[in-house]
């Protein structure tokens, strides 16, 4: 396995360097999908893309409810259409998105080649999935997809995203996304001196806001945030119009609820009638549901030996916000780490290690073979 590693690695990089050019905004990732669907039908596989714009490779599945699928996501945070730029420099490879995550895409296309090339024949049912709209206000729709056309059948979702340094990502944390606008009197800087201002309106929202006490509750954390604000027309126009973007994240249901219930009642106490607030849901990612622990635990345990066996030492779990949310909510047990070693997610300067992707192609090959291909 290592020799195949090794033989193929200048290929795999290859892949990696032009797949994190392509660009991939949530909700446009069509150009790396087709890119994607090619190779794996060029190296036999029995690829297809869904509503959703998910390529999917199942090896299999025909009329099984036992599935396991492993899955990346094609999308990036960068709003990028044309080519994004890539450089290698002292032995890190350098390209926003080039980790989260596209080096563990280019990791899952090359397990498939690895089955394909030695000919290994599933002894149990393996989706591999890689999914759109993971980022951002994507609302992981492809993973959302995935399981309403894969109801009942799917028992359990690796998710490879992140880099090693993030340890094992096996709770969910849950958040609901926000549009805030507050609409008010507006007029001339100077004649309508006086009147009510919505970017004044707005911040004093905002400043109550964070004024609030976030829950707390034992094992749980809770957190909020504004993202962005907009408005106004010029600098001598007093504003008639300003939104921003709010969230609250928890790994927890009940804090999401106290948070939803505070965020409401702060928007209704800064209400006036020079000062009205209309509020816009535009994305929500769910908390874990009724998981069987005994399952989810078992599939921690051999997940965590892979990487062990790798790396020396199991990674740390922790919480986190990925395509996992989705199946943890419907009691479907799963988790999520990642495939190489990396800094600067979701900026332009974002690198991995190149040598760490060598230690990540063994981890995901033996993960997806071992007991499972034959």
């Amino acid at each position: 396995m290592k020799a195949w590693i090794e033989s193929v690695f200048p290929s795999h990089y290859s892949l990696l360097s032009e797949l994190a050019s392509i660009p991939a905004p949530s909700h446009d990732e069509w150009r790396r999908a087709e890119r994607i669907l090619c190779i794996l039908r060029g190296m036999g596989a029995e690829a297809y893309s869904d509503g959703a714009g998910n390529v999917i490779a199942p090896f299999g599945c025909d009329g099984r409810d036992d599935i396991t699928v492993y899955s990346a996501h094609t999308d990036v945070v960068f709003g990028d259409t044309s080519p994004l730029p890539v450089r290698e420099e002292g032995g890190r490879l350098y390209a926003p998105g080039v980790g989260d995550d596209t080096a563990n895409v280019a990791a899952m296309i090359t397990i498939i080649r690895y089955i394909k090339e030695h000919g290994l024949r599933p002894v149990r049912p393996v989706m591999f999935v890689f999914n759109t709209c993971e980022e951002g206000l994507g609302n992981l729709k492809g993973t959302r997809r995935l399981f309403e056309d894969h109801a009942g059948r799917i028992r359990e979702l690796v998710s490879f995203d992140c880099a090693f340094e993030e340890g094992m990502i096996t709770r969910a944390v849950g958040s609901e996304r926000w549009r805030v606008t507050c609409r008010a009197q507006g007029g001339h800087s100077y004649n309508s001196f006086g009147n009510s201002n919505a970017i004044h309106r707005l911040a004093e929202l905002i400043a109550a806001l964070y004024r609030q006490p976030v829950p707390r509750l034992e094992g749980a954390k809770a957190t909020y945030n504004v993202g962005m604000i907009e408005g106004g027309t010029s600098v001598n126009t007093i504003a008639e119009s300003a939104s921003m973007l709010y969230e609250y994240r928890s790994d927890d249901r009940r804090a999401l609820e106290a948070l939803r219930n505070s965020f409401f009642d702060t928007i209704k106490q800064n209400e006036a009638a020079d000062a009205l607030f209309t509020t816009e849901l535009i994305g929500e990612r769910p908390c874990g549901g009724e998981v069987d622990e005994d399952a989810l635990a078992a599939l921690i345990k051999r997940c965590g030996a892979v990487y062990a066996s790798v790396m020396g030492a199991e990674p740390k779990t922790t919480s986190g916000s990925t395509d996992a949310n989705i199946p943890l909510s419907l009691g479907i047990p799963a988790v999520t780490f990642g495939l190489y070693s990396g800094e600067g997610a979701h900026t332009r300067e974002e690198w991995l290690d190149i040598s760490s992707l060598k230690a990540g192609l063994l981890i995901g090959i033996r993960l997806v073979t071992e007991g499972y291909f034959k």
